[in-house]
């Protein structure tokens, strides 16, 4: 039997399947996340952080439902830190969005399969993965794939 394929859900992916305001992308969102079960599902505490940041208590409270099964990984890291800095410093991920940096370095040093995102303006893009994969591979990490809810 094939392994389970890792992935690391950014802080868009539950986000998405509690935005009423989107029915499509949500609808979409909750199909995905009745597969879950066939992978090892982890986020950070990035996520946890980001979602600890909602103002509406009741979307919060959803949304850390949500995650709690999930394993919560470290961003504290220098190894994670270090990786993030490179990225925006190569100017594959602005400055000003470092946290999207975390979220693909977090996914990178624990060595996950796939980074699932919603993040269409800093993260699922071509060019995006092109270049985090060309410093991953220089700096003796694993490639990483990167796709929407839709591509799994």
């Amino acid at each position: 039997m094939a392994r389970k394929l890792k992935l690391y859900l950014d802080t868009s992916v539950p986000n998405a399947y509690v935005d009423d305001k989107n029915p499509v992308r949500q609808g979409v969102t909750k199909d995905f996340w009745a597969r879950l079960d066939r992978y090892n599902i982890f986020t950070s505490e990035l996520v946890v952080e980001e979602i600890e940041a909602t103002g509406n208590i009741n979307k919060k409270n959803q949304l850390l439902d949500l995650i709690k099964g999930f394993e919560k990984l470290s961003i504290k890291g220098k190894e994670t830190e270090a990786l993030a800095e490179e990225y925006v410093k190569r100017g594959i991920i602005p400055v000003k969005h470092i946290e999207d940096a975390v979220h693909i370095a977090v996914a990178t040093v624990y060595s996950l399969d796939v980074l699932v995102s919603w993040n269409f303006e800093h993260i699922v893009k071509l060019k995006t993965k092109r270049e985090i994969n060309v410093v991953n591979i220089l700096l003796g990490y694993n490639q990483l794939e990167i796709v929407e809810p839709t591509m799994l």
